[in-house]
């Protein structure tokens, strides 16, 4: 699938108030091919000067776009890790066995919330590696697309750029996702019956909610970071994804179309 048609199958499929935040790739394919078709434009004159410094100024915007939404999102799941966290030992303290109020009603009731709410907060996590993912490729490929048709060199100094942006370093990110992870293996331990019965559970209903965004998220990173005969040291890393049984019967019964 071309990257165009991917890109806005992303978009469709993210969370609503993420759909604007994505590289504006339609746009800025525009300028290229207006650099590249215009025989106006000669390079070296001021009319390709200026052409060529508008794409660039269209590509720091993006990047600026994306460094704003990135670090506001980030921030918002450092606040909710804590307040996750915060929840679990509230409930233990109260309605655990050891609490002030033991209850095993109340506790599993409560555990079950706290489940759910951790469960859709993992998801939007790996939204947010993978909207960094796309829009990196996207970066990459646009000015890949332009060197090649303008014969200029723009791709390796920006790529070095962007490479050091907050957009791009999902450190942080990952290891929240992975202290979900082991929040849930921790404080709600199932056997591996149990585990697989709710997979196929999820399957079942990923119609709708953040699971089936996170479907999408996990199998377009999935696509985007695998080696392939293209693969160079622009492109992001393989991605070795946990659990690929249950991946691949995601990818086999999930409604979305794909990739």
């Amino acid at each position: 699938m071309k990257f165009g048609k991917r890109l806005k199958q992303q978009i469709q499929e993210t969370l609503p108030d993420w759909r604007d935040k994505f590289l504006s790739y339609k746009e800025l394919k525009k300028l290229v091919r207006l650099l590249s078709s215009a025989p106006l434009l000669l390079s070296g004159s001021i009319e390709y000067g200026k052409a060529e410094a508008k794409f660039v100024y269209s590509l720091n915007n993006e990047i600026d776009k994306f460094n704003t939404f990135f670090m506001e999102q980030e921030e918002d799941f450092i606040i909710r890790h804590k307040e996750l966290q915060q929840r679990i030992q509230n409930v233990i303290d109260a309605w655990g066995p050891n609490g002030s109020q033991p209850s095993e009603a109340e506790y599993k009731k409560e555990m079950c919330k706290i489940r759910k709410d951790i469960v859709n907060f993992h998801g939007e996590m790996v939204l947010l590696e993978n909207y960094s993912n796309i829009n990196y490729t996207g970066l990459a490929k646009i000015l890949k697309k332009y060197d090649k048709r303008t014969g200029g060199l723009l791709r390796l100094p920006f790529i070095q750029k962007v490479l050091q942006q907050p957009f791009f370093t999902t450190d942080l990110i990952s290891k929240l996702v992975k202290e979900c992870e082991n929040t849930i293996d921790a404080v709600f331990p199932v056997e591996e019956k149990e585990r697989a019965r709710e997979g196929r559970e999820a399957i079942t209903i990923a119609g709708e909610g953040i699971f089936r965004h996170t479907v999408a998220a996990l199998l377009t990173m999935q696509e985007i970071r695998s080696g392939s005969s293209t693969y160079s040291h622009f492109s992001l890393p393989p991605l070795n994804l946990p659990d690929s049984d249950l991946i691949q019967s995601l990818q086999l019964n999930s409604p979305i179309p794909s990739l």
